[in-house]
């Protein structure tokens, strides 16, 4: 191993040449959406009474007819057949943050053993994986193995090709065989229909005709590219995701110059067969480009409805990986891979639709943006009032290492709606009236009602800072973390939008709506009394200054700085009741999740101790050793010569290496003892850990040190 690796690496990195994707595989129209039962696969293959039947399901969300689901079963089996599929199988997603998936083939045998393909309506709408294998906090037992998943229609279904063949991809929700949901999907979608019910509540207390409720996200991924040979021969990337030792290089993201920088020709063959990937699956990516960090990239989709953003997201971290593969690299997508550099972030933009119109964006009637004001002041008083519950679901062990630093926003649940909106909204609270007095010369739209101030359009900057933005016409939760799937934030935050919207609309159903003068008023002075008790949590400063967590504790934010601090919130009484009055989660599946996430994260500190101790041991201690060694022999020799110059430089280099020797080797000892208590103890002793070792990668002679430096992963790729 040691540098013979990392100069084949380097080698072949050197020695890369740009090859041409055919004409064919860029033909984005063409392309876009081949590889998934779409509406125009349904009513390509399918009867047209039976394929209204199903878009009926899938648009509207009624229910499934299930004297349909053969002839759907049938035509979505010949449709995958001729993509090249030979198998099936249930995509769904467990408590473990993945996806999962057990292939069938649609091989069957007749009496006369002949081969046949079948695919039924049953082997469509239900599936039997074994459920104690997954994470279930205690709902499943090694012994009660049955489990069951549950086609979800309105994902619709997809074929995942490989190098010799294809698989037909189904969506479907999983659950035990006693009924308690054993994944992410299944409260995402009971969320989706709450936040669904409790719009239409609102919008019906301001005598707006029922419309359909949409639920939108685009959620920007982050990832880091590594030359694959440097990733094979980083044990800690291969057991973790994260380097556990690298010393920074000099040159490492201080000159801002990789952030939107010309995309190099490699990475940019990525990035095309990405894209093409992507398009493919009906992902409609839009956006890429270079991130802050040498060797960080983004890409960014086009917003969806929640439950298929969500799906899409956990099928573009799968390609992501695959196709880094195919280009020589490894795509990691842990929230911070390298030290000393920006983390990755899964950038969350949600927002409400209600009749196709965003909720969230003033429009140009007084009565759109009484709307508007209303919504923004629920999410203000639905973040204030659970922002535990928000903290908590960003809670990893990834994330924990990105949070509060280059550019990742702090643990501390704040708002940022800039200074112009904050402003109309203090004086909404104060019940005055008027435009705002700081000179800004945006345009300034009327509020219904004369009691309720000018609202300025599109008025906000954005606060790179802020974990909880608005960002115009959308909120951008930014803690999240680049690894974790989309469904436990947006759960969350539909359910507490719900509570707060439910709770304006019961006292607007006490006004009388006739009378417009007198329901305005009603109005400004419901929305005083939220703004009032709940704008502390807003702030539009620098997240990062250490002032802000004394300002955060003196207006009574929750500072939830540790992991475990803020995931044991998911066990107060008052959001057990939370999710269990809105039917989100039973008390038990929510306990579950606790007792998942606690060991979940427990498990991979552990391992990441494990791995840095076994390194430091193997790979990193027996190279330093071997320094000192040479390093004495060569102070004795100097010592027996009859030269004086060098003498003291190499017993200084010798000192130096032996203190190496004992630092290591105690510190080795400290962690072995470490790993037989709790995580922060792990932690502590792996950041004493990996303070020694790199010191010893700046001291030991590059040739000797066994591991790709963080110049070479950062810098060398294609």
């Amino acid at each position: 191993m040691g540098n013979c690796s990392r100069e084949h690496a380097i080698d072949r990195i050197a020695s890369y040449s740009e090859a041409a994707l055919s004409d064919e595989s860029l033909r984005q129209p063409e392309e876009f959406g081949k590889y998934v039962f779409n509406e125009a696969a349904i009513k390509r293959y399918l009867p047209n009474r039976v394929a209204e039947k199903l878009l009926a399901t899938i648009r509207d969300r009624q229910p499934l007819d299930p004297t349909i689901a053969d002839d759907v079963a049938n035509a979505m089996k010949e449709w995958a057949i001729g993509l090249g599929a030979t198998h099936f199988t249930h995509w769904f997603q467990p408590l473990h943050g993945g996806t999962a998936e057990k292939h069938d083939a649609f091989l069957d045998v007749n009496g006369s053993g002949e081969a046949l393909q079948t695919f039924s309506g049953k082997n469509l709408i239900k599936g039997e994986p074994d459920a104690s294998s997954f994470p279930s906090g205690g709902l499943r037992c090694t012994f009660e193995a049955r489990g069951y998943t549950a086609w979800d229609p309105t994902s619709p279904a997809f074929v995942k090709r490989h190098a010799n063949g294809a698989t037909l991809c189904i969506p479907t929700i999983f659950c035990s065989y006693t009924g308690e949901v054993l994944d992410k999907k299944t409260p995402l979608l009971r969320s989706i229909s709450v936040l669904q019910r409790s719009v239409k509540r609102l919008m019906k207390a301001f005598g707006a005709e029922e419309k359909p409720v949409s639920i939108t996200l685009g959620p920007e991924q982050e990832y880091f590219l590594v030359d694959r040979n440097f990733y094979m021969h980083r044990p800690d990337l291969v057991q973790t995701g994260r380097t556990l030792f690298g010393s920074p290089p000099p040159r490492h993201q201080q000159l801002e110059d990789h952030y939107f920088g010309t995309i190099r020709p490699g990475i940019l063959a990525f990035m095309t067969d990405l894209d093409r990937e992507l398009w493919r699956l009906g992902i409609p990516a839009k956006t890429r480009h270079n991130e802050v960090a040498p060797a960080q990239f983004e890409v960014a989709p086009i917003f969806e409805d929640l439950n298929l953003a969500v799906d899409h997201n956990m099928l573009t971290m799968d390609v992501l990986r695959r196709t880094a593969l195919k280009h020589g690299m490894v795509c990691l997508l842990h929230e911070k891979p390298f030290a000393g550099v920006n983390g990755s972030g899964k950038h969350n933009n949600w927002s409400i639709a209600y009749g196709g119109r965003n909720l969230l964006e003033p429009g140009d009637e007084p009565q759109q943006n009484v709307i508007f004001l209303t919504v923004l002041t629920a999410i203000i008083r639905a973040v204030d009032l659970h922002a535990d519950i928000l903290r908590a679901s960003t809670v990893s062990a990834g994330n924990k290492h990105r949070l509060g630093a280059n550019e990742a926003p702090p643990a501390i649940i704040s708002i940022f709606l800039g200074d112009q909106l904050t402003e109309i909204l203090e004086k909404v609270g104060k019940g005055s009236a008027g435009a705002p007095e700081s000179g800004h010369t945006r345009e300034m739209i009327l509020l219904g009602g004369e009691t309720l101030p000018p609202l300025p359009k599109d008025a906000t900057d954005r606060n790179r800072t802020s974990p909880f933005a608005f960002t115009g016409n959308k909120f951008e939760f930014r803690a999240c973390g680049s690894s974790q799937s989309c469904a436990g934030f947006n759960m969350t935050l539909n359910t507490i939008a719900a509570e707060s919207l439910d709770y304006i609309a019961e006292k607007l159903e006490k006004l009388d709506a006739a009378d417009s003068e007198s329901f305005h008023r009603g109005l400004a002075e419901i929305l005083s009394e939220i703004i009032e008790k709940h704008k502390r949590v807003i702030f539009n400063g620098n997240n990062y200054a250490p002032e802000w967590v004394e300002e955060a504790r003196r207006r009574g934010l929750p500072v939830l700085q540790k992991s475990m601090q803020a995931l044991r919130t998911l066990t107060a009484d008052e959001n057990l009741d939370l999710f269990e009055r809105y039917g989100v989660f039973t008390r038990t599946e929510l306990l579950s999740r606790f007792e998942v996430f606690l060991e979940e994260y427990h498990y991979k500190v552990r391992i990441e101790g494990g791995i840095a101790l076994e390194m430091a041991r193997n790979m990193i201690l027996p190279v330093v050793v071997d320094a000192y060694d040479k390093a004495l022999a060569a102070y004795r020799a100097a010592k027996d010569s009859d030269l004086t110059e060098g003498v003291e430089g190499v017993r200084k280099v010798a000192a130096e290496l032996g203190k190496l020797v004992d630092g290591i080797t105690a510190r080795c000892a400290d962690m072995e003892t470490a790993l037989q208590g709790e995580h922060e103890g792990i932690l502590d002793a792996m950041r004493a850990l990996r303070e020694v070792v790199d010191r010893a990668e700046q001291v030991i002679s590059d040739e000797a040190w066994p591991l790709p430096k963080y110049r070479e992963m950062l810098f060398l790729y294609n």
